[in-house]
């Protein structure tokens, strides 16, 4: 999704009066997608298909705040994509790690993670407020720089940009709290304790993104 992103800001520099012509139904069409399926994630059970849609949700609205062309949109279409890019990512690994312990993604086995690895919670928490823009995360200048750009070109997004912000907080909040808190599966016998190659992976996903938090 990421490297897609790119491939359209390059694009766009080519077909620029055409993304002119055509990015009333582009923005409208991206900003109604990304309302229904983050509607779709308040649903999920599979933990790897709720970070998909998330992510899904994220290249939405980017694309939207590009095809505002202007600058605002333009720069936090690029920061969305690089920060989103780590963010994401680390989901990803987090859900393999709990996948590889209990053999499912649902989260109806996955729960009361905080009960077993503590120390993963805290990496869950992390990634999951800069999954859904909380400061002082990447995602949150970029948030900003888009929903500025997006409203310098129309005043009427406003309500579907709202609607945006309130269901990435509530289906970020659901993910978290059914993984990392409820009762533990009855039949978990036995719980493989989590290896320092899987701990230096969540490291560096948190050093890349705070090092680019102190860039930006």
């Amino acid at each position: 999704l990421k490297l897609g992103g790119y491939g359209l800001l390059r694009m766009m520099l080519i077909m620029e009066e055409l993304c002119l012509i055509y990015n009333y139904f582009i923005i409208s069409f991206s900003l109604m997608g990304s309302v229904f399926i983050s509607l779709l994630c308040l649903k999920q059970i599979d933990m790897k298909m709720l970070v998909a849609y998330s992510s899904v949700v994220h290249m939405g609205m980017m694309m939207s705040s590009l095809m505002s062309m202007n600058y605002w949109g333009y720069i936090g279409g690029l920061i969305m994509m690089i920060g989103h890019g780590l963010c994401s990512s680390g989901l990803f690994c987090l859900v393999n790690i709990n996948y590889e312990r209990l053999l499912s993604r649902s989260m109806l086995l996955n729960k009361g993670m905080m009960n077993i690895i503590p120390s993963m919670s805290l990496f869950w928490f992390i990634m999951c407020i800069f999954n859904m823009s909380s400061p002082p995360s990447l995602n949150l200048f970029s948030e900003i720089m888009m929903i500025n750009g997006l409203l310098m070109w129309s005043l009427f997004l406003l309500l579907i940009l709202m609607m945006l912000s309130f269901f990435s907080v509530v289906y970020t909040m659901y993910f978290y709290s059914s993984i990392n808190h409820g009762f533990i599966y009855k039949n978990l016998n036995k719980f493989i304790s989590i290896f320092f190659r899987e701990y230096l992976l969540i490291y560096l996903h948190l050093i890349s993104l705070f090092y680019l938090i102190m860039i930006f």
